[in-house]
């Protein structure tokens, strides 16, 4: 049985080959291991990764779409932020100002 980062590192060749293809559709912002995590996180969440077989990670690396990869970032970004902490408030406050109208002439 294959330790985790020894998995991480048997599919890394897939994982850098669908980051390229990520990036060649200008979806350039994210890494390897962020494609790790979410397939760890995400698209395996309900099965034993240590029983996986290498074809069944690889073929799953390479059936992941672009958007659905997206999708993800994007749900665990509000997930994880906290709108209402003291660095974001100011943030907050900007976003919910009316803006200011300029003076006619």
């Amino acid at each position: 049985m294959l330790k985790f980062t020894d998995q991480y590192d048997v599919v890394l060749p897939a994982l850098e080959s669908k980051i390229a293809e990520f990036r060649y559709f200008q979806y350039d912002t994210f890494s390897a291991e962020d494609l790790w995590d979410y397939c760890i996180k995400k698209k395996w969440r309900k099965k034993d990764i240590g029983d996986m077989r290498l074809h069944e990670m690889v073929n799953g690396i390479m059936d992941i779409r672009a958007s659905d990869f997206v999708a993800y970032h994007q749900v665990e970004g509000l997930k994880g932020g906290n709108w209402f902490s003291e660095g974001n408030l100011a943030n907050l406050e900007e976003l919910l100002r009316p803006t200011k109208k300029p003076d006619s002439v």
